[in-house]
């Protein structure tokens, strides 16, 4: 058996996993992706990439791949209601273009299908450091307040390896059992259907001819026998389409079914009754509207399905695992690197992610309900909100935010005319280069002012704290405005484009210190360490300290020497400082956890705030 440590190990490689190992990357923290499939997906499912993820993309450099691996969105993609694909319209939702949003966006969708986009996050994700292992199950796992131990099998080779990590993230889908085995319950309308896909080829270029790309729901008896349900859609293979049918497995299995009778259901569902047909593949899915109570426990969070599992309706599933990845990566590694502490990772569950997990698997609830299965309705499902409000619009009200007085709590704004205030998403500006505010974010926190002060401020602020605030001295008209700010005011922006504090007018750096102590939501000066971008640096005896603070449990926990120190992988500048700091205070763990002791920290604590 093999031992090991990562600062995060992330079970399942799908969209939620590839994407938190490519931010957390992105970040400086590398980690440990596994998997028990051979390879990522192989199903054109989970099509499309939304503005706001694709913003988060640009960040990590994949933006244009992903727009190239899809098709050509200028080509539309009307969303039809109907009893067959050749049949009239029952409803048509989306015309033959997507909505125009260059004034609440820089970034405009991808068409990308879960079996494109999968490779080209897993790819950038190992160029940014981490390392994937596919074949290979999580066969059991254990936490305490010094981290996690998990036992991963290599399913080709059946060895098994022990790893230890500061944190793990459970990415392993709606059939996961890492939510289960911490007992974490959920809520929502549970198990909604099953379904059968088919994979097929069929030459209906004239069938189809001006809606290549369209999406098909079916409300059609003879389509299926339960709740005369389906859909039709394109594929990234040229004269390759999915048939989707409704059927319940308690009457019929979904293996029984014979090749021509799922050839059947195919001519029934394009309204051809001669079609020629090839079935390529068949398989079994489930629709589910489920939510966990949590999206976390000690030291493993939820991503993906794991957290929430939603009908497809509105195509935002794939699209807010992405962003959970997004959205926690940026908080872990501000953990992992010794910034901030466990408020912040608090925040991610109660206060900001699982709200909206709750909100986007309601919309898309409700959108199954008015595209197919209005027998559903009982007046209790949410009203259905314009989609740029639930995309671009969403809020924080708490969290790592300093709300205002005058915080009503509100969920949701209109992007279209932005409040600017802390919790909300930073709003979308043209400057004078034709980039946009959103670009200036992503990786550290921003100030955005056209004062020389608040500059001034944010330099003298982010020496003191040990963190990066990036000030932007802005020049573009109306941009104040939007932020809700004066000429002398400031706005604090979050790496992940939310506002954290602002000020309306002139203020201090002592103000901004404060401000920034709340937005983590720790007393940040506690977890002091270096800003390794700016190249800070500090050479007294309480600089290592604090340094040992923030690394000795990992390096205690394992009992490092200065070599394989050296040769850990960790985030930012580890195995230099960690290197170092073993240099000054003796070669062992034992010696570390000692000098811990006297500067303060009770010796053998690790608690989530050092990793």
């Amino acid at each position: 058996m093999t031992n090991n440590h990562v600062p995060v190990l992330i079970v399942g490689a799908g969209l939620a996993g590839t994407s938190t190992a490519l931010f957390l990357g992105l970040h400086g923290v590398p980690s440990l992706l596994v998997e028990r499939h051979p390879s990522t997906s192989n199903q054109p499912k989970a099509r499309g990439q939304s503005w706001h993820t694709m913003e988060a993309l640009s960040y990590a450099g994949v933006a244009e791949k992903m727009t190239a691996a899809g098709y050509d969105i200028s080509l539309g993609m009307p969303i039809v209601i109907a009893q067959t694909v050749t049949g009239p319209p029952i409803h048509e939702i989306l015309g033959e273009e997507w909505p125009d949003w260059s004034h609440l966006s820089p970034a405009t969708m991808a068409m990308a299908s879960q079996e494109r986009a999968e490779p080209i996050l897993a790819d950038r994700a190992r160029e940014l450091g981490a390392e994937l292992r596919f074949g290979t199950r999580l066969e059991s796992f254990s936490q305490d307040a010094n981290g996690v131990t998990a036992e991963l099998k290599d399913l080709k080779t059946g060895e098994i390896s022990s790893v230890t990590a500061d944190y793990l993230v459970a990415a392993d889908g709606w059939r996961g059992e890492i939510r289960a085995r911490l007992g974490i319950g959920w809520h929502g309308r549970g198990d909604l259907g099953h379904a059968m896909v088919i994979l097929f080829d069929a030459d209906l270029d004239e069938v189809v001819k001006g809606r290549e790309f369209a999406l098909f729901y079916l409300q059609n008896r003879e389509l299926s026998e339960v709740e005369g349900t389906g859909s039709f859609v394109s594929t990234d293979t040229p004269g390759r389409w999915v048939v989707v049918f409704a059927y319940d497995p308690e009457i019929r299995g979904w293996d029984s079914y014979s090749e021509a009778e799922l050839v059947e259901k195919v001519r029934i569902a394009v309204g051809i009754a001669d079609l020629e047909v090839k079935i390529v593949d068949r398989a079994a899915t489930g629709i589910a509207h489920r939510i966990a109570d949590r999206f976390s426990q000690g030291r493993v969070f939820l991503v993906g399905d794991a957290a929430h599992t939603m009908p497809p309706h509105g195509g935002q599933g794939g699209n807010t695992a992405v962003m959970d990845g997004f959205y926690l990566a940026w908080k872990l590694a501000a953990v992992v690197n010794g910034q901030a502490g466990q408020q912040l990772l608090d925040s991610y569950d109660d206060i900001e992610r699982r709200p909206y997990g709750d909100l986007v698997a309601g919309q898309q609830y409700s959108n199954m309900i008015f595209r197919s299965a209005p027998q559903l309705a009982d007046g209790k499902e949410d009203p259905i909100i314009p989609p740029e409000q639930a995309l671009l619009g969403y809020r924080y009200p708490g969290g790592a935010v300093v709300p205002e007085p005058d915080e009503d709590g509100a969920g949701v704004e209109d992007p279209a005319h932005p409040t600017g205030r802390p919790g909300s998403h930073a709003p979308h500006v043209w400057l004078p280069d034709k980039s946009s505010t959103i670009d200036l974010f992503g990786r550290s926190f921003v100030l955005l002012t056209e004062s020389q002060a608040w500059v001034q401020a944010a330099g003298e602020v982010g020496e003191r704290l040990g963190v990066t605030v990036k000030p932007v001295l802005l020049d573009a008209p109306g941009w104040r405005e939007k932020y809700g700010i004066g000429a002398e005011g400031a706005t604090l922006v979050r790496p992940d484009r939310f506002i954290a504090w602002r000020s309306v007018g002139a203020g201090t750096a002592a103000d901004l210190e404060a401000q920034c102590g709340r937005c983590w939501p720790d007393d940040v000066r506690s977890h002091r360490t270096f800003r390794l971008d700016a190249g800070v640096s500090r050479s007294t005896d309480i600089q290592w300290a604090d340094l040992c603070r923030t690394r000795a449990g990992r390096i205690a926990r394992l009992g490092l020497d200065r070599d394989r120190v050296r040769s850990q992988p960790s985030a930012g500048a580890f195995q230099g400082e960690s290197a170092q700091c073993l240099e000054r205070v003796g070669d062992r763990g034992g010696a570390v956890r000692d000098h811990v002791a006297d500067a303060g920290n009770p010796a053998g604590t690790d608690d989530v705030s050092q990793p």
